[in-house]
């Protein structure tokens, strides 16, 4: 009796274990797609602090687009090249923009970049992003993005406050955060499926600014914040994990837990 209990059990064993070592196989990380460069702002830099930073709380690879004006770093009219092309996102799962080309005023090149996002590619914008493409008659980079923004406060300290402390983006982000020297850009208007994650009041105008959210643009998840103008900001442990968190939020692999879905975490490539 012993051995056919034996005999039955032994194949049950080798495949529990080999279910078991299948669930266990490594994800294949995220392929994020950066795209940066412009005015304002030490983007050879931000780069490498977001690659690394973001590498370190999440199974992602990057590739980097990092392009300048030939006419010099201050111009905003640049087209950053990879744009050009109708698919220029195929093959990324996610693609994080920190870019400031606010005088690009191409309708059929801002609504290019757009319509990525639109027919679904999730995205991630930070700070100028916010502000870039604004002189385009068309609203598409802006519903994109969730906001309309055309100007920012005074540089100074900003207290982000957390409103939505049970969106799965903002767990792990403290009640307060002291965002030294940094700039508040100015909500002028907030697309219809924007949601408001964190504010901040400004002095200039006297009235609070959301300057962390998510969007939905078309079949597109999209996680933004304008905060970053100084690599201090992007540099910070809880700036990172807010970023990493939208990152895979946008992705559709973050838990409602805040963490990582499985296969996602830094630790599980």
């Amino acid at each position: 009796m012993n051995r056919i209990f034996l005999a039955i059990l032994a194949p049950l064993a080798l495949l529990a274990l080999s279910l078991g070592a299948q669930n266990q196989t490594p994800a294949k990380p995220l392929r994020v797609l950066m795209v940066t460069g412009g005015c304002c702002h030490d983007y050879a830099n931000q780069k490498m602090i977001l690659a690394e930073g973001l590498s370190a709380r999440a199974n992602v690879e990057f590739t980097i687009v990092h392009e300048e004006s030939a006419k010099g770093k201050d111009d905003r009219t640049h087209q950053v090249s990879i744009y050009q092309k109708e698919d220029w996102a195929k093959g990324y799962d996610v693609v994080l923009h920190n870019e400031c080309f606010g005088a690009v005023t191409d309708v059929a090149f801002v609504e290019r970049i757009a319509r990525a996002h639109k027919n679904g590619v999730p995205a991630v914008m930070l700070h100028c992003s916010t502000h870039s493409y604004r002189a385009a008659a068309t609203d598409e980079w802006r519903k994109c993005v969730g906001q309309t923004s055309m100007s920012h406060e005074k540089n100074r300290d900003l207290l982000v406050k957390n409103v939505a402390p049970e969106h799965p983006v903002m767990k792990g982000f403290p009640a307060e955060w002291l965002d030294a020297r940094d700039e508040l850009y100015k909500n002028e208007k907030l697309w219809e499926n924007f949601v408001p994650l964190a504010k901040a009041y400004g002095k200039d105008t006297g009235k609070d600014h959301y300057l962390v959210w998510v969007n939905t643009y078309g079949k597109g998840r999209v996680f933004g914040t304008t905060m970053g103008h100084h690599n201090s900001t992007m540099e910070a442990p809880v700036f990172l994990d807010l970023v990493s968190r939208g990152l895979l939020w946008a992705c559709g692999k973050l838990g409602e837990d805040g963490k990582p879905l499985p296969g996602y975490g830094p630790t599980q490539r």
